[in-house]
């Protein structure tokens, strides 16, 4: 079984996370492992699925390193809509076994493996790349705050959406190598981490996709004229059941990212749920109140 100890009080490294998989596989029959793809320092991506596969909405968490705590909550949702399905009870008041017999949802609640041990467990985890990191990094605080993967690229910032303008504007603030944030790589796709998660929705049917980040309490969604109409009135929506501001990025933070380029390239909605308030990385404590702020929100975004 899955404790709640596991899932509300542990950070989510990588042992953390495959004792929790692990244990969720072998309790849910239904629910299925699928690989995406190998980081750089080959630690595995892995998406664990529900429901009708032709069709899914998908989630996504940790594409950075210190905001690991996306990896749990998603961890958490999966365990509560098993467990519905599996009771045959609600799940805010869905009947979400009914919806997934119709349209799956696959939920990969780590992007960057490398990047959260390193921002977990510190450089002696980045392998071939300690030294740099450790370079970076100059002490153990530093590293705690580490958002790239292992080889110093920024993922959300390595998507083919607006990667030229992005990068020139990096560049003008300094940002032009390795670095624990920020730095977008030589060209869109370049990590492994950011083209298995574009490889995998290349070839499969997404209906929509979530990707979830720390901190700010807010909820992006548009990118340029391919928008759907339909994404500011879910973007609404979920903003009416988490209590979370609808906002557009600003800045740095304008292009490069999965939300952006999902919307560009598919002309199908996307969002960035910027969950909880406080300085990165949010504490482990912090997850039962984000989870419960965002439980009817994630509930919602399964079945539209």
């Amino acid at each position: 079984m899955v404790t709640k100890q596991d899932i509300f009080k542990v950070k989510g490294c990588e042992s953390t996370r495959k004792r929790i998989i692990n244990s969720l596989l072998s309790e849910y029959s239904f629910l299925n492992k699928r690989t995406l793809g190998k980081s750089r320092l080959n630690r595995p991506i892995e998406g664990l699925s529900i429901g009708n596969e032709d069709e899914f909405v998908l989630f996504c968490g940790a594409f950075h390193g210190m905001e690991w705590i996306t990896s749990m909550l998603l961890l958490k949702y999966v365990h509560a809509i098993c467990n519905a399905v599996q009771t045959g009870t609600l799940f805010t008041g869905l009947n979400i076994s009914r919806f997934l017999s119709r349209r799956g949802v696959v939920i990969i609640p780590c992007i960057n493996p490398d990047g959260v041990e390193i921002a977990i467990n510190g450089w002696e985890t980045a392998g071939e790349y300690k030294d740099m990191v450790k370079g970076i990094c100059i002490n153990t605080q530093n590293a705690k705050q580490w958002q790239a993967n292992a080889a110093g690229v920024d993922i959300n910032h390595n998507f083919d959406a607006g990667w030229d303008n992005l990068h020139r504007r990096e560049q003008l603030l300094g940002i032009t190598a390795p670095s624990k944030t920020r730095y977008g790589g030589i060209a869109p796709e370049s990590e492994l981490e950011s083209k298995a998660l574009c490889d995998f929705c290349r070839k499969n049917n997404v209906r929509h996709a979530l990707a979830f980040h720390s901190q700010g309490e807010e909820i992006y969604w548009d990118y340029g004229k391919q928008t759907p109409k339909r994404s500011r009135l879910m973007a609404d929506i979920f903003s009416q059941t988490s209590g979370y501001e609808v906002s557009t990025p600003q800045g740095i933070a304008i292009g490069g990212g999965f939300k952006d380029w999902f919307i560009q390239q598919f002309h199908r909605p996307a969002f960035t749920i910027e969950v909880g308030k406080g300085k990165n990385p949010l504490p482990i404590d912090d997850l039962p109140s984000i989870y419960m702020a965002l439980e009817e929100m994630l509930g919602l975004a399964t079945i539209m």
